[in-house]
């Protein structure tokens, strides 16, 4: 069995005539048929080809693959963002009357389609205490189809125990759907636990640059084939640019996220012993309150730190304007380190309170480290904690 560096790189489509070495592009709205009943056939789904690019194209078609192959899963589908994917995967699963059990601690948009959206259709939820999850028991009703779930948490860095949320999912006959963004498919692997769908934002670190969007949902060919048939209707497919961007990115995935983990790992324990910090959550930190859970699950602890500047929401702000070096950007798992502050960006849309209940103080700082020297990493930090 090759290793997950090779499959990575070596994985890619047959080549054309051509004999190109790198995979080409294939930017085309559609494809031919030979004839009537080629094209018949073809629309019926008694032969599995490329119809229509909303549908699939071979460039979507490598990126799917390379991710299957990195998270266990059968099948996949990749979608024109990050939302797209959490969207179009809930929707083609859920219907009116439908419940989801869902953490408490998640991305801000996922909120919002909890909060503001679904309860148009008659789709409810509940939220788990991220640190209670025999809690989760007595929130699954009969009407409950799923526990949605994120770790490492968006922003707090907080990990769920993914076989603890496995066994909760088997015991209830409920599925468990897990966003697995912040980690990537180099550093874990949720399926192994009892996922039975993995979302990703490729615009993270799959893509690694910032350079595009993207995102990607795989798991058992059974559930998947629910999401392709939701999702070729309404039309969230991506682009084959981009696809064929992050097919290629894929190749680099793994000694990238190395150095991330390399960084990320230097610098939370540069801010742990910081005058001017509260506190720092990092989950390879020894400090961190499910750091042997993080080890269980995890290869290393991914390329995000939170920590709390001291002096609040005042001391966060003249953090922010003392960057040099840094980016202030809201987009995270990009060669260049970026900081944010979620409770006035990512988290803006909640109220004080929920932001409260998902553990975001208004003096919290979330840093995506990047590729940069450490040294550079950790001087402008410093200097901008004053």
């Amino acid at each position: 069995m090759k290793k997950f560096e090779t499959n990575a790189i070596r994985t890619q489509l047959k080549r054309s005539e051509n004999l190109e070495h790198s995979v080409p592009l294939y930017l085309t709205s559609s494809f031919v048929f030979e004839d009537a009943e080629d094209m018949r056939a073809s629309f019926a789904e008694e032969k599995e080809r490329n119809i229509y690019s909303r549908y699939s194209n071979p460039n979507s078609s490598e990126f799917i693959e390379k991710v299957c192959q990195m998270e266990g899963a059968e099948d996949g589908f990749a979608f024109s963002s990050g939302m797209a994917a959490v969207f179009s995967t809930l929707a083609a699963l859920l219907s009116s009357g439908d419940h989801v059990v869902s953490a408490q601690s998640i991305f801000g948009s996922t909120h919002s389609l909890f909060n503001n959206f679904f309860p148009k259709w008659n789709i409810s939820h509940s939220y788990f205490d991220i640190n209670d999850l025999d809690g989760i028991d007595a929130l699954i009703t009969p009407s409950t189809k799923l526990i949605y779930a994120e770790t490492p948490t968006n922003p707090g860095v907080d990990i769920l125990d993914l076989e603890v949320l496995g066994k909760i999912a088997k015991k209830h006959n409920v599925l468990l759907v897990i966003d697995n963004c912040f980690a990537s498919p180099y550093l874990q692997q949720p399926i192994k636990f009892g996922a039975d769908l993995v979302i990703h934002s490729g615009t993270k670190l799959m893509d690694g640059q910032g350079r595009v969007l993207a995102g990607i949902t795989v798991g058992s060919r059974e559930l998947v084939d629910k999401v392709y048939r939701f999702s070729r209707i309404t039309g969230p497919a991506i682009s084959p640019f981009n696809a064929w961007v992050l097919s290629k990115s894929l190749e680099t995935l793994a000694v990238r996220v190395d150095r991330h983990c390399e960084n990320a790992l230097r610098l939370a324990e540069f801010l742990e012993g910081h005058d001017q910090v509260n506190w720092v959550k990092y989950p390879f930190l020894k400090s961190h309150p499910k750091y042997e859970v993080a080890k269980r699950q995890m290869k290393a602890g991914g390329c995000v730190v939170a920590f709390e500047v001291k002096g609040g929401l005042e001391a966060g702000r003249k953090f922010f304007d003392s960057i040099k070096l840094l980016s202030l950007s809201a987009n995270l798992g990009d060669t260049r380190s970026i900081v944010t502050h979620p409770a006035s960006t990512t988290h803006s849309k909640l109220s004080i309170e929920e932001r409260a209940a998902s553990g975001i103080s208004e003096g919290m700082v979330r840093i995506s480290v990047g590729l940069e020297h450490i040294d550079d990493i950790i001087a402008d930090i410093d200097q901008a904690l004053g």
